[in-house]
């Protein structure tokens, strides 16, 4: 008998949807197409109610919000909605049925999995997944509000104590890097920490010749340009406005460099004001579109602190671009040999960005050949989708459910 596993992903699943969602959408696709003999069911949110089957053992099913954020998600600029409900009624309803809950944020879904789970005489196994650091998120977009930094920082806090008490609830805690592994080993202890890796579709990732030439006929770039990539969330908690000042270092140098950005957020217009025509704004992009694009730029600037471990440098090192990272920032352990498949920025500031990106659009030959690097590292290194479930999921989760047999037997 299969295993039935709810993974609660309590976010709004849509074409504009972040990293969050999309990962999980690369799971369901790798069970799917594997079949590892596991029954998944994935609850996301949307405005209506549905179920869509990606196979007889795979499926999502989509919630309507109790109390939705999505007005504010669209002040914020393209923050994902999520429900801030005390409880989903619906969802503890469907949650019964299935063997391993599987908790991927600290909002209603959860807190309606961990108060059930308190009430059930024979609860299933727990599972927790760390996706995006939140309280880090709480006082940046506070912060973008305007909310005074003290307020900021006492309801970053309370997220993080809140994100706490829901780790310690459950019986495994997957984490993304071996540095978030022992932050959290230090919340619930030893032993109940594993890794939980993202994967890369390296067959629609990969270097295009071609996608230069198509990149500058759409939207009118010059073949002579360094075209910087940034993709992601466009706002303060991404960081993209480093890469912007330091774009606008390198024009008032004299270099004939562009900032290309894939996403959208509220700090689009901040960008275009800061940078004029040297920044190509192209909104949130399809995958393949956004392969594309990886393929036709020179490098991928990505400043952001905030990732627990950030797919789109792993998509950009599969299209054989060269990354700049912070050095203080968990999407560092994508690269093998820093310095030779990619960038750390140790002086992390927007003198800092400009100083290593002007280094790379002053040596093509020394991009070139990090760029082969990283592809290198990519192939080399970096599991499909379908082994990180296979290797870093299905076994946490067969292991949640014998736990819940033996607790049912010992009883």
């Amino acid at each position: 008998m299969r295993t039935s596993v709810a993974v609660l992903v309590e976010l709004v699943r849509d074409a504009g949807a972040g990293g969050h969602v999309k990962c999980w959408e690369r799971f369901a696709e790798a069970a799917a197409r594997d079949d590892p003999g596991i029954d998944l069911t994935i609850y996301v949110l949307g405005d209506r109610e549905r179920v869509e089957p990606l196979s007889d053992s795979v499926r999502f099913v989509t919630l309507r919000p109790i109390l939705g954020n999505r007005p504010l998600a669209r002040l914020l600029g393209g923050v994902d909605a999520t429900d801030l409900a005390p409880r989903h009624p619906g969802l503890a309803v469907r949650l019964r049925k299935h063997d391993v809950w599987h908790l991927t944020h600290s909002f209603a879904f959860a807190r309606t999995a961990v108060r059930l789970a308190r009430r059930l005489p024979e609860r299933p196994g727990m599972v927790c997944s760390l996706h995006t650091d939140v309280p880090l998120l709480t006082a940046a977009y506070l912060r973008q509000m305007r909310v005074p930094g003290t307020l900021a920082d006492a309801a970053a806090a309370a997220a993080r104590r809140r994100r706490n008490r829901l780790l310690r609830a459950c019986d495994r805690v997957l984490v993304a890097t071996a540095p978030e592994r022992g932050e959290v080993e230090a919340i619930v202890g030893a032993g109940r920490v594993s890794l939980l890796g993202r994967g890369v579709d390296l067959g629609r990732f990969r270097p295009d010749p071609a996608a230069r030439a198509r990149l500058a006929a759409r939207y009118g770039l010059r073949d002579a340009e360094t075209l910087v990539l940034f993709a992601g969330r466009v706002d303060a908690s991404k960081r993209v406005m480093v890469a912007g000042e330091a774009v606008r270092r390198l024009r008032a140098d004299g270099r004939d460099a562009r900032l290309v950005v894939a996403g959208s957020g509220a700090a689009a217009e901040p960008l275009s004001a800061l940078l004029g025509d040297g920044v190509t704004l192209l909104g949130r992009l399809p995958q393949d579109d956004l392969a594309r694009v990886y393929a036709g730029c020179d490098l991928l600037a990505f400043p952001s602190w905030s990732e627990t471990i950030g797919n789109v440098v792993a998509e950009a090192m599969a299209c054989g671009l060269p990354v700049v990272l912070p050095e203080v920032a968990l999407t560092t352990t994508w690269l093998a040999a820093p310095g030779r498949d990619g960038v750390v920025v140790r002086r992390d500031d927007a003198d800092g960005w400009a100083r290593e990106i002007a280094a790379l659009a002053d040596d093509p030959a020394r991009r070139d050949a990090m760029g082969r690097a990283a592809l290198a590292t990519s192939r080399r290194d970096h599991r499909s989708w379908g082994r990180v479930l296979a290797e870093d999921l299905v076994p946490v989760w067969q292991g949640a459910a014998g736990r819940q047999v033996v607790r049912r037997a010992i009883s």
